[in-house]
């Protein structure tokens, strides 16, 4: 068996758990094939297979390969979506970050999650992403994200005015500073933090929540994700900032954006021990109240 791993970099406080993470693999005799600049950051403080071989971008990925380690946070997680694209590699998220919804296996439970890659005994979810579609290139050959597509207004600039339409019908005009539509995975993310509800992962939607909207009575919405969304947007400033998951362009301001499902998923590995329900509790921290 041959796994990919990717992280962004190697902490002090890590070193003692990633190197016990390459010693189950080891253990397990899954090869691994690890992201070059981190490999180039452990190499000499961790202990490897003398022949351990690397890669640096998606087309280095062979069939060979059925996973994809992310060893950190949420933000390293998304990194590796970009980097697995549409092949078929099961994506597995190891948490060396914070909060973790989508890197849901705990640093405890690193001999447990390698155990059942070998093993087999784990669950994949398959999650939707949002594709964009626009009027001039953008995002390279990477247009999607797991969690979101945003518009922004530019720094200090005043509010921007977003008319948005689905499937070519008119929704609302948003006097905000800036509009999010998030996927089932990323309502518990950038859209959670704006005041979007949490949707579960199998549901078949898109959120569109604004950002900071200036009529109070503008409030997030739920919509099938069979629509296609679809934005102009008015601003004083000539530029504004669209962003899918962590990554941002700066475009002109009469840009025709158009969001729409992915044609493919992303699969997620997570232990059978863990759900959403579970996440949910845990990092939300919800019934810990005294009160309960």
């Amino acid at each position: 068996m041959k796994t990919a791993i990717y992280s962004r970099i190697l902490e002090d406080e890590q070193q003692k758990d990633i190197q016990l993470f390459f010693d189950e693999l080891s253990r397990q005799q899954i090869e691994p094939i690890i992201y070059l600049p981190f490999f180039e950051q452990i190499k000499e403080r961790i202990s490897l297979p003398v022949d351990t071989k690397t890669f640096s971008i998606s087309e280095d990925l062979s069939d060979e390969i059925e996973f994809m380690i992310s060893l950190g946070g949420d933000g390293t997680l998304l990194d590796t979506v970009t980097i697995v694209r549409n092949k078929d590699i099961s994506i597995m998220g190891i948490n060396f970050g914070r909060l973790g919804f989508l890197a849901s296996i705990g640093r405890d439970e690193v001999k447990i999650a390698v155990k059942a890659m070998a093993k087999r005994t784990y669950v994949v979810d398959k999650r939707t992403m949002i594709h964009l579609d626009s009027d001039i290139p953008m995002f390279g050959n990477i247009p999607y994200a797991l969690n979101e597509f945003s518009i922004h207004k530019r720094d200090v600039a005043s509010m921007i005015k977003i008319h948005t339409y689905l499937n070519g019908e008119f929704l609302n005009s948003y006097w905000a500073d800036g509009l999010i539509v998030a996927t089932p995975t990323g309502s518990t993310g950038y859209s959670l933090s704006c005041n979007g509800p949490v949707v579960f992962p199998d549901s078949g939607s898109f959120v569109i929540t604004p950002v900071a909207p200036h009529n109070l009575n503008v409030r997030p919405i739920i919509v099938s994700d069979s629509n296609i969304i679809s934005f102009e947007i008015e601003s004083r400033a000539d530029q504004i900032i669209c962003a899918l998951d962590s990554r941002r362009e700066l475009v002109g301001k009469n840009v025709q954006l158009a969001v729409r499902k992915e044609s493919f998923f992303i699969n997620l590995v997570r232990l059978r021990e863990n759900n959403f329900l579970q996440a949910l509790r845990n990092k939300l921290t919800w019934g810990l109240d005294k009160r309960n």
